[in-house]
């Protein structure tokens, strides 16, 4: 049997949920009661992996200090969600887009569309992780919630031959044909409600991970002030007025003058908020941050 063709009757993402079987029959109440169980599940399965998590925002933090990437690779659901969480780092945290990467099994138009076939391939998954050019210094993130995604398979393995460093990302119990990583993250979410159905507990799980990894890692490299995102890019009205709240909370400047404040900073928040408390100039603040590796509270000391 062919690695796209094997068998997963014995994952416990396709077996059937007891509680579930008269899911058709069901009220809304007791359907949704039903959803909302299970979805706490997903939430303890993470809680289970705390240590691995950590140690995976540790890598993270290393690599991307030295100046390397986290690139998410996933197909379906998992390729969605690490795009997902790709594309959100540069708006929240004011990083370089190249920072984190997601590939996802049949490009770009497989984020709107499904593409089927696309997931059975590990040649193209390593071709993936050959286009970007990944090496010594970059993590390659795999994510497939049944544990068996050719195409993430084989861009980890390509990725290790490249030098990289490999998580796995998945909500099963191991099994011998998986890829050797450097780390592997295991929330066990079990059945799902409909049966084989990932998006569901699996995709709720793997958010949940994919969210503290980059969140924390992001507090780590100094994106964070407090629990404020002191980084951020403000590109729309809805961030330009978070920037402004937070230069005033900062600096506990009344709003207008917070603005005129972060607009005198090039609308860079943590620059703001270090020339009114250190009483300085632009260029000064700027070179303060610069010596501080742009950790806000280093500058302010």
């Amino acid at each position: 049997m062919s690695a796209g063709s094997r068998d997963r009757s014995h994952l416990p993402t396709e077996q059937r949920l007891a509680e579930s079987m008269d899911l058709d029959r069901m009220s809304l109440e007791s359907a949704l009661e039903l959803m909302n169980r299970q979805d706490a599940i997903a939430i303890a399965a993470v809680a289970a992996e705390r240590a691995s998590v950590a140690r995976a925002i540790e890598m993270v933090s290393d690599s991307l200090r030295r100046g390397g990437r986290l690139i998410y690779v996933g197909a379906g659901t998992s390729g969605r969600l690490g795009v997902l969480d790709a594309v959100e780092c540069p708006p929240t945290f004011s990083t370089d887009p190249q920072m984190v990467q997601g590939i996802i099994a049949g490009g770009e138009s497989a984020m709107f569309r499904a593409v089927e076939g696309a997931e059975d391939s590990p040649e193209n998954g390593a071709a993936a992780v050959d286009q970007k050019k990944v090496g010594p210094n970059d993590i390659v993130l795999g994510i497939a919630a049944g544990g068996t995604t050719p195409f993430v398979h084989g861009a980890l393995r390509r990725a290790a031959e490249r030098g990289a460093k490999t998580i796995f990302l998945c909500c099963v119990p191991p099994d011998s044909r998986e890829p050797t990583v450097d780390l592997v993250i295991r929330p066990i979410t079990g059945p799902e409600v409909l049966t084989g159905s990932t998006r569901l507990k699996a995709a709720t799980a793997t958010k949940l991970v994919l969210n503290q990894i980059t969140t924390l890692t992001m507090v780590r490299l100094g994106k964070t002030y407090e629990n404020l995102m002191v980084d951020l890019r403000a590109g729309n009205a809805k961030l330009r007025d978070r920037a402004v709240r937070i230069v005033a909370t900062l600096t506990k400047l009344p709003a207008p003058e917070a603005a005129t404040l972060l607009e005198s900073a090039k609308s860079q928040v943590k620059t703001a908020i270090v020339m009114h408390r250190k009483h300085v100039d632009l260029a000064t603040a700027e070179e303060l941050l610069k010596k501080s590796n742009g950790i806000l509270r280093t500058a302010l000391r």
